[in-house]
């Protein structure tokens, strides 16, 4: 099993670097721009065939809206991208470490893809980032997708989060859809070496509203859409 999990993983990434040079030559006409994203977000749906993932989607509709908003998900492992592609919404920029912008042609995909990149180590330059996007929620129609937890989480509950994704909420006054991933623990492994096929269910929530709310809403919305999310998690896990 540790040799086939090793094989899995590294055919992954081998196709993610391929396909990343042909998103590249599609994208590149157009230079970098959100319209990109669903060539990327197409070389990633035939993984899930690939490695024998059934992914059930439940609660579409809650995604069934044109206006500006805060995408929400937690975060477990690389197998996330294959999995939120599935649900990524148009014109949805997730929002990412700036470490993926050096990963060869894989984050020159991203670049062009418009996806937004931010250090971490640096919080006012962060803070900045998270202010323009803000203003171009709505100029823009965009919509960004937030890993909240702001790093992997391979404990199988949730860390706590990081408020960056509901002071831009708040601050553009759009709301929020909390997205929430079962576990894969029955299937994936890092630890045990284990990658199998198997089943994962997104359960997207009802959008949760920030008109109103000001800067100091923050903390409590923050644990309100947390504790939902991870009510939803135990369910579904």
């Amino acid at each position: 099993p540790a040799f086939r999990y090793f094989c899995k993983m590294t055919f992954y990434k081998l196709w993610l670097f391929t396909l990343s040079s042909l998103v590249i030559i599609i994208s590149i006409p157009r230079g970098r721009n959100v319209a990109n994203i669903k060539f990327l977000r197409m070389s990633f749906l035939p993984l899930k065939y690939i490695f024998g993932l059934k992914i059930v989607v439940k609660g579409k509709e809650n995604l069934r809206t044109k206006k500006p908003f805060v995408l929400v998900l937690n975060h477990q492992t690389s197998l996330d991208l294959i999995v939120m592609m599935e649900i990524l919404p148009n014109r949805c920029v997730p929002i990412a470490k700036k470490e993926i912008l050096y990963m060869g042609t894989f984050g020159l995909a991203c670049w062009l893809s418009g996806l937004i990149f931010i250090d971490r180590k640096k919080r006012e330059e962060s803070i900045t980032t998270l202010t323009e996007v803000a203003h171009s929620l709505h100029k823009e129609n965009l919509r960004v997708l937030i890993f909240p937890e702001g790093t992997r989480n391979r404990g199988g509950s949730m860390l706590p989060f990081k408020r960056g994704a509901f002071q831009l909420a708040v601050k553009a006054q759009v709301p929020i859809i909390p997205v929430v991933i079962s576990s894969y623990h029955n299937f994936y492994n890092q630890k045990e070496k284990r990658f199998t096929p198997g089943k994962s269910i997104i359960q997207i929530l009802p959008e949760v509203d920030t008109v109103g709310l000001g800067p100091d809403d923050v903390p409590k919305l923050t644990e309100q859409v947390r504790d939902s999310m991870l009510t939803a998690f135990q369910g579904i896990s």
